[in-house]
């Protein structure tokens, strides 16, 4: 069993769960975010933007896979650039489902998951009690014990959160999450975001604006690697109007936004 220190059982001292600072982040030899300025805290927060906005390589930045190359990045209170960051306790506290994630095809389910959670340094005696919660809260009771390499794509997804939430989270990165998701099981998914976005700092990247408009307490809008705007989704609503593209309210809200803030660019 993992001894917990007396840093991990001290009270909060920082101010945002992430607060990054002119943040620039590479992605190869591109520079995917360029001078971005962001704070965000408990809730669930909804990152949008075209292709190549930088979600993608921000969220990285996030789960301290790729380090900044400029600018400040600090997520909850431990700087992630500097040198000074205990990012193996910080790790602790984040769940990470990226876009595309690699997984043992012979593994079940609960063996993939059991797995994610030694590697994220959970106490050997709280695993086997997480998994399962994780696995009910993603509804894969019924396939837990499937191997990986038996699953559709929509249940491989399913899998992927429950890892991500596994460790019960302060910080929970998304990038794509309801991809293979069908519509039942994308609104369950939006109940289970708006369960830990009580507590925790939720940051769901994706290109479907309806669900961002359903489950999330705020909207982060980014373009070539920049903040564009930050609001509700009542407000990214509000913005939109009949002449401009979209299905609805939310849709002609984010692409009104973006036409403003390219005709002033």
């Amino acid at each position: 069993m993992r001894a917990v220190s007396t840093t991990e059982t001290a009270p909060d001292r920082y101010a945002w769960a992430v607060q990054a600072g002119g943040l620039r982040v590479r992605a190869g030899r591109h520079l995917a975010v360029d001078g971005l300025d962001l704070t965000l805290d408990t809730g669930v927060h909804g990152l949008l933007g075209p292709n190549g906005a930088g979600k993608t390589t921000l969220m990285r930045a996030l789960a301290t896979v790729v380090k900044p190359a400029g600018g400040t990045l600090a997520m909850l209170g431990t700087d992630v650039g500097g040198r000074g960051g205990d990012l193996r306790a910080l790790r602790r506290s984040l769940g990470y489902l990226p876009q595309h994630f690699g997984f043992y095809p012979r593994f079940t389910v609960r063996e993939f998951i059991e797995y994610m959670a030694w590697l994220k340094e959970m106490p050997t005696s709280l695993i086997p009690g997480a998994v399962q919660r994780a696995v009910e809260r993603v509804g894969l009771t019924d396939r837990a014990d499937s191997k990986m390499k038996t699953l559709s794509g929509g249940m491989v997804r399913r899998a992927g959160i429950a890892q991500a939430i596994v460790n019960d989270p302060r910080v929970l990165l998304l990038d794509e999450p309801t991809v293979g998701l069908d519509p039942e099981q994308r609104m369950d998914f939006r109940d289970l975001l708006r369960g830990i976005g009580v507590d925790s700092c939720v940051v769901v990247s994706t290109h479907l604006v309806e669900d961002v408009a359903a489950a999330c307490t705020d909207v982060v809008l980014v373009d070539q690697g920049r903040l564009v705007w930050q609001g509700t989704p009542v407000q990214l609503a509000e913005r939109g109007a009949d002449g401009h593209a979209g299905d609805s309210a939310s849709e002609r809200g984010y692409s009104a936004i973006l036409r403003a803030h390219r005709g002033s660019a």
